[in-house]
């Protein structure tokens, strides 16, 4: 299993619009063979600043899924990011 996760950061006054731009993406990664789950959620502290988090099967299913990755207007609105990929070798109840 993967666990990409991290945030993102824009103008303060743009993240309400560039999560708007963001919700056809949740979708379509649901609804994605191998994804277990994906929030992309504003921060409840920092206004400029995004939360990701997505879980996959495997490396081939998020590759199929990212594709060319995220659209031209959306890298120009980014001011930030800090998102990495983790690899998970065993699930336990906390």
């Amino acid at each position: 299993m993967l666990i990409v996760a991290g945030t993102l950061y824009v103008d303060p006054a743009e993240r309400d619009d560039y999560l708007a731009t963001c919700e056809e993406i949740v979708r379509q990664a649901r609804s994605a063979p191998g994804c277990i789950d994906f929030a992309i959620s504003p921060d409840l502290i920092e206004p400029g600043r995004i939360n990701v988090y997505e879980r996959w099967e495997s490396d081939e299913q998020l590759l199929d899924f990212r594709g060319s990755g995220p659209e031209p207007e959306q890298r120009v609105a980014l001011v930030g990011a800090e998102v990495h990929k983790f690899r998970i070798s065993t699930v336990e109840s906390p």
